[in-house]
C-alpha cells in the first residue's frame, strides 16, 4: 500500500524519514510508517523501570515500585484549594467531618473522603410576595407578578394590606448550611412570610404605608435571623428590603381618597397651628407689655405718695418745733401760690390820715412798665 506525500495517517511530517521509507528530498511516492507494537512498547517500559532500579526483567520490585507511585499519587489527590468566597466541607464516607477555610488544605482520598465548596460571599436573594421576570426565567425586563397568598397580610387594626418584600442572605456556616436543613431556600422563604406576618398583625396599617417601613424591615429581619439560629440553618439574613405596600388592589382607590381627606386635614391642622403660633405670642407680648406699664404706674404712684408722705412729714417735725412761725410760713407760701397770677390791691385799713390806704399793685406795675 502506497500513501501520497502530505497524507500520512500516523502524523509523520513530509520529508521525514520512517521505517520502510525512502528517505529522499523529492516528490513522488513513499511508504508510511507501521503503526507501533504495543507489546514492544510494554516491554520497552519495563526494560526502562528495570534498568532504574537495577533488577533483572522478571523480578518483583517494578510492581513495588509501581504500586508505590500509584499510592503517592492517589495521596497526593487529597489535596484541594479553597477559594476566598468558598468555604471546604469534609465528607468522610458521605457524613460530615468539618470545614475548611479558603487556602490549601487536605483531606484523606477518594472514597474515604470528598469536599465540597459552596460559595459563601455571594448575597442571594429571596423575593416573597411577588416574582420578576429575572426568577421567571422569560427575560431581563422589569415585569412583575404579584402573589397574593404571600403578600396579603392582616394588621393589628384589622385592615388588609399588600405587601411585597425581598430577604437579603449569605452562608455564615456551609456545614449547617448543606446538611442541618433540608430545603435551606424554602426555609429561608418560611421564616421571612412568617415573620412579615407577626409584625404586620402587631402594628397599624398607617405607618406601615407611610413612615413606619424601616421599623418593620428590622423587626422583620431580627425575627427571621432567630429563626434560622433556632434552626441552626448556617444562614445570615443581611437585609429584608421593602419593595411595595399597598391596600388591596379591590379597594385601593377608596384608601386613597381617605388617604387624600386625612391628608387635607392634615393640611388644615397645621395651618390653624401656624396661626395660632402667630397669634398667641403676639398676645402674650401685648398682656406682657400692660403689665409692664401697670407695674410701672404702680411703682410710680407708690413713689409719689412715698414723696408725699416723707414731705408731710418733715414740714410736721418743723411745724412741731415752731408752730406759729411756720404756721405764718405755710400761710404766706400758700397765699403765695394762690395770689401770684391774679391782680392785687391792697388796702390798709389800719392806716392813719396821713397814709393813702389804697395801693393799686397792678396800675402801679403797669405804669412802671
Amino acid at each position: 500500500m502506497t500513501i501520497y506525500k502530505n497524507q500520512s495517517p500516523w502524523g509523520t511530517p513530509p520529508g521525514s524519514g520512517g521505517s520502510g521509507g525512502s528517505g529522499g528530498n523529492g516528490g513522488g511516492f513513499r511508504r508510511g510508517p507501521t503503526p507501533p507494537n504495543l507489546d514492544e512498547a510494554i516491554k520497552k517500559l519495563q526494560d526502562t523501570i528495570n534498568k532504574f532500579t537495577g533488577s533483572s526483567a522478571g523480578g518483583k520490585k517494578p510492581i513495588i515500585l509501581g504500586l508505590i507511585i500509584l499510592v503517592v499519587i492517589w495521596a497526593l489527590s487529597g489535596l484541594y484549594r479553597v477559594l476566598p468566597d468558598e468555604q471546604g466541607v469534609v465528607l468522610r464516607f458521605g457524613k460530615f467531618v468539618n470545614t475548611t477555610q479558603p487556602g490549601l488544605n487536605y483531606h484523606l482520598p477518594f472514597p474515604i473522603e470528598s469536599v465540597l465548596t459552596p460559595k459563601v460571599t455571594k448575597v442571594n436573594r429571596m423575593d416573597i410576595g411577588f416574582r420578576s421576570e429575572r426568577d421567571s426565567g422569560f427575560g431581563q425586563g422589569g415585569g412583575v407578578a404579584d402573589v397574593p397568598e404571600e403578600s396579603l397580610m392582616l394588621t393589628g387594626d384589622e385592615n388588609i394590606v399588600n405587601i411585597d418584600f425581598s430577604v437579603f442572605w449569605v452562608i455564615k456556616d456551609a456545614g449547617n448550611f448543606l446538611f442541618k436543613i433540608q430545603d435551606p431556600e424554602g426555609t429561608v422563604k418560611a421564616a421571612a412570610e412568617t415573620a412579615m406576618r407577626e409584625v404586620i398583625a402587631r402594628s397599624d396599617i398607617q405607618p406601615i404605608l407611610t413612615e413606619g417601613r424601616a421599623v418593620i424591615e428590622r423587626d422583620t429581619q431580627d425575627i427571621i435571623q432567630g429563626i434560622l439560629d433556632e434552626y441552626e440553618s448556617g444562614v445570615q439574613i443581611t437585609q429584608v428590603q421593602t419593595q411595595k405596600a399597598d391596600p388591596p388592589d379591590q379597594v385601593i382607590d377608596a384608601f386613597r381618597d381617605v388617604q387624600a381627606a386625612r391628608a387635607d386635614m392634615e393640611r388644615s391642622k397645621n395651618e390653624a397651628e401656624a396661626y395660632a403660633n402667630d397669634v398667641i405670642p403676639r398676645a402674650r407680648g401685648e398682656a406682657a407689655k400692660i403689665l409692664q406699664a401697670a407695674e410701672a404706674y404702680k411703682k410710680e404712684v407708690v413713689a409719689k405718695a412715698e414723696g408725699e408722705a416723707s414731705r408731710f412729714l418733715s414740714i410736721y417735725a418743723e411745724y412741731a418745733k415752731a408752730k406759729d412761725v411756720t404756721q405764718e410760713r405755710m400761710y404766706l407760701e400758700t397765699m403765695e401760690q394762690v395770689l401770684a397770677d391774679i391782680n392785687k390791691i391792697i388796702i390798709d385799713k389800719d392806716s392813719g390820715s396821713g397814709v393813702v390806704p389804697y395801693l393799686p399793685l397792678q396800675e402801679l406795675k403797669s405804669g412802671a412798665n
